[in-house]
């Protein structure tokens, strides 16, 4: 078969470890009883190798890559119809899988966050993911409060998942090389269906709250136009790193009925 030269694009480096690969695959845990996998950026097919033996799962690829897609479709024929050639962000999920689905992938390093808000959009679809990026994305999203690497990702994704950071990986097993650490996250939708309070509001006030994470969210929440009731409350004493989910979440009801 013929071989092409594995290249970087879209930020992406190629895994040439087989045992990582494989141990990547098998972190799918079929939580929420999903039959349809979805791969992002599955470059020369190192992950999708994995993924075709196993017959709980009906494998879709998606890449934006021409190359890549020639390839994956020489290499996998029993894929064929179910190797896109498009954009990952701009796919409709409701339209084009099951009500249940998971996402997996070695994704591309400059697009990771992106993709972790579109699987957070698509949060009542998408039961499981599994995904390897940069070891700093890793901690910022696995990260509880109080730590420097918790964010807004951290809040959002925590809020509708159980977010587990599974194993680190070293720069030497790719092609090319990253100039940084990589690690692989899972995630597992949880059972908040909605949050107990105004979602938009929640979203609002997490991102108000880390822009200026280093202020009191006294000062930091000050362009919200809180009352001055609210304003004596002692929550806003502390920074936004400080507070968990559901902190955020009484926050944002106090904010709604003040």
């Amino acid at each position: 078969m013929k071989q092409v030269r594995a290249k970087k694009h879209l930020g992406q480096h190629f895994l040439e470890d087989l045992m990582i690969a494989e141990n990547i695959v098998d972190s799918l845990t079929g939580h929420g009883g999903y039959k349809q996998v979805l791969e992002v950026g599955p470059g020369m097919g190192v992950l999708t190798q994995f993924l075709v033996p196993k017959r709980d799962y009906e494998t879709t690829l998606v890449d934006i890559d021409k190359e890549s897609i020639a390839y994956l479709n020489e290499r996998f024929p029993m894929l064929r119809g179910r190797i896109i050639d498009g954009d990952f962000l701009r796919m409709n999920f409701k339209e084009m899988f099951d009500p249940k689905m998971a996402i997996i992938g070695n994704f591309p390093y400059n697009i990771s966050s992106q993709i972790f808000f579109k699987i957070l959009e698509n949060k009542d679809q998408v039961t499981e993911a599994v995904g390897m990026v940069q070891k700093e994305v890793a901690e910022r999203i696995a990260s509880p409060p109080r730590k420097k690497a918790y964010g807004i990702l951290s809040v959002f994704l925590q809020a509708y998942f159980d977010v587990e950071y599974l194993f680190t990986v070293g720069p030497e097993v790719f092609t090319p090389p990253p100039k940084v650490d990589s690690a692989v996250l899972r995630l597992r939708r949880n059972n908040v269906e909605k949050l107990d309070c105004d979602e938009k509001l929640f979203f609002r006030v997490v991102k108000q709250g880390f822009q200026n994470r280093r202020k009191t969210l006294r000062n930091a929440l000050k362009p919200m136009g809180l009352s001055d009731e609210l304003r004596e409350d002692e929550v806003l004493s502390l920074r936004a790193e400080q507070l968990s989910v559901q902190d955020f979440v009484d926050l944002t009801n106090k904010i709604a009925n003040s």
